[in-house]
């Protein structure tokens, strides 16, 4: 009787969730009748509908724009002036650079070209698949990069187990792969062994030949955890990645779009350069501990066997080799296209470092930023390449001056052709690719934020955080990363982000402790979500290969959680401390926008 009733109510759930809660939540504003009440009714709601996805995680961005004018909170003008902040430009200037770098494999390139040069031994292929990832991540999307790299994983693992695999898996997109029937295809149907003694191996006789079951079985379940450690390094890696640089993932720019509106005096503390000066080197010391971690728990420490010390390559193992090989050869050599693109993105960097670098002064103060103005930002940068990536041409420019006649073209169609070729990108490709609903989604946060400091809900909470005082500022930025950790395993990270940096922003400010100390690594703790196959999308393409269980992921994620925390609460107590003056509680954080 009950299965058929908990059926019917899941058939109702969307419509239960969607108008229920605001029902439920109803009593808050209409009681208490402040604007602090009306403006946690509207977050409240928002959390829900974040957590649940009962609507489109952009759709209820846009909330905001409704609720709080209704509540009399801010005005329609000054919310709708968040949804294309400065932070949002940034995000808009990184993906369109990043799409043209998909756009035209480059990222392929790359990648083919390091696993050549790792070679093919199990722990240092981990190592090369998690590099690679790990690079890619801190400038594309992290599910593009994951959707890129595991076709390419699960060919050369098709050739070190021996299957029938091929090369061609390189044009999968990740959603289905006969890889899905792996342990059905693996598994060895014991019910005809008979075991007489378990001490010894046992044999069977098959065609005349003698066959030792039990180093079988032990081979093809090695081989089964080292698929599951590869797949496994792929999606951590790319999630490790994108913390390293500001536009590698969504929570690292809620952070700086937040920190910009409730303390708009920071002085640009907080940029692409001093956010990777700081993050890069904890991602390189994460990204090594998982991959200690992936092989001791996948692959053991036996040095002979899995490096291969001081044997030769086996046969597997070149078979492996070339299909890296040859999937690089029909790249062809370096294009036109790909060496333009290649020479914008190293401009990009360029750029964003020597802006304001910190240590001296950058560029743009020197030309433009004038009266401690910011005139020129790092969006100002990512829009400039990004321009030129719409007016640089996809081929060489012709600079002969005569007419060819038609005959002696090869293509008719070069006649028309201009002087210049079409761009390196056109609108119709980046409007494809654009991911739009995560920038309506970083609007939404900054209107959450905007709208909790004007009604004075920010002032509220942290007066109810005081009693923290008494608390180390390090055990509370633990306790809270491993909390927010837990809690992006089942919603969004940049939906987590948005929901608690405002309050963790208003708790740092009433404990007289600087903000970013708090804040840096619980935005980080944000990516940390290892532990289910639907926390983030790189680990979603990797389950839906069937390598791996759930039980997998978890047992494996747990550690790599704490792995992570760990790492950022020794960098943020280390180099982290000087590179943001972490000791002393900032002038800036003394007022706020409303303020």
């Amino acid at each position: 009787m009950m299965a058929p009733c908990v059926k019917h109510l899941l058939k109702w759930k969307r419509f239960l969730i969607l108008f229920a809660t605001p029902l439920l939540l109803l009593p808050l504003p209409l009681i208490i009748r402040t604007k602090e009440a009306s403006c946690a009714y509207t977050i409240m709601l928002m959390a829900v509908y974040w957590c649940t996805e009962v609507i489109p995680l952009a759709i209820t961005a846009l909330l905001p724009v409704l609720m709080f004018p209704m509540f009399n909170i801010l005005e329609s003008k000054q919310v709708c002036m968040q949804y294309l902040k400065d932070t949002n430009m940034l995000f808009v200037g990184g993906l369109i650079v990043a799409v043209a770098v998909e756009h035209w494999n480059l990222h392929k390139r790359i990648a083919l070209k390091v696993l050549l040069i790792v070679g093919v031994k199990p722990p240092l292929l981990m190592l090369g698949f998690m590099g690679v990832t790990a690079f890619l991540s801190m400038w594309i999307s992290n599910t593009a990069t994951t959707a890129m790299m595991v076709p390419i994983v699960q060919a050369v693992l098709g050739q070190l187990n021996n299957t029938k695999q091929d090369s061609s898996m390189l044009d999968s997109e990740g959603q289905t792969n006969p890889g899905m029937q792996l342990d059905e295809k693996n598994a060895i149907p014991m019910t005809d062994v008979q075991v007489q003694d378990c001490s010894v191996p046992f044999s069977v006789v098959a065609n005349g030949h003698t066959q030792d079951i039990s180093l079988e079985v032990k081979e093809k379940k090695e081989k089964k955890r080292i698929n599951k450690g590869m797949m496994l390094s792929v999606c951590y890696a790319a999630s490790i990645g994108g913390t390293a640089t500001l536009t590698g993932t969504g929570p690292n720019l809620v952070l700086k779009g937040q920190l910009s509106s409730i303390f708009p005096n920071n002085g640009d503390i907080l940029n692409f350069a001093s956010w990777f000066g700081f993050a890069c080197p904890n991602m390189i010391v994460m990204l090594c501990m998982a991959w200690f971690w992936l092989q001791f728990s996948f692959m053991g420490l036996n040095l002979k066997k899995t490096w291969g010390c001081g044997t030769t390559d086996s046969e597997k193992e070149r078979a492996a080799f070339n299909v890296i090989r040859e999937e690089y050869r029909k790249l062809g050599p370096i294009s036109f296209a790909e060496s333009n693109v290649l020479l914008l993105f190293t401009l990009l960097v360029i750029l964003w470092f020597t802006r304001d670098p910190g240590f001296v002064k950058g560029w743009a103060t020197v030309l433009f930023n004038k009266d401690n103005i910011e005139y020129v930002t790092d969006a100002t940068v990512a829009i400039f390449v990004a321009v030129l990536l719409f007016i640089l041409p996809a081929k060489s420019p012709r600079f002969s001056c005569y007419k060819q006649n038609s005959f002696d073209l090869e293509d008719p169609e070069e006649e028309q052709e201009s002087f210049m070729s079409v761009p390196l990108l056109t609108w119709a490709v980046v409007h494809k690719k654009m991911p739009w609903s995560i920038i309506l989604l970083l609007g939404g946060g900054f209107a959450l934020a905007k709208g909790s400091d004007a009604s004075g809900l920010s002032s509220w909470l942290g007066e109810q955080m005081t009693f923290l005082h008494s608390i180390p500022a390090w055990a509370i930025a633990i306790i809270l990363s491993l909390m927010i950790a837990v809690f992006t395993e089942c919603a969004s990270n940049v939906a987590t982000a948005t929901l608690f940096l405002p309050i963790l922003a208003s708790m740092a400010k009433s404990i007289m402790v600087n903000p970013l100390y708090i804040m840096i690594p619980c935005t980080l703790s944000t990516s940390f979500a290892f532990m289910l196959p639907v926390a983030t999308p790189p680990n979603a393409i990797v389950f839906s290969y069937g390598h791996l269980h759930v039980s997998d992921m978890v047992r494996t994620g747990i550690m790599m959680n704490i792995i992570g925390i760990l790492c950022t609460a020794i960098a943020i107590n280390s180099w982290g401390r000087p590179m943001f003056n972490l000791d002393t509680f900032p002038a800036w954080a003394n007022t706020t926008d409303g303020q």
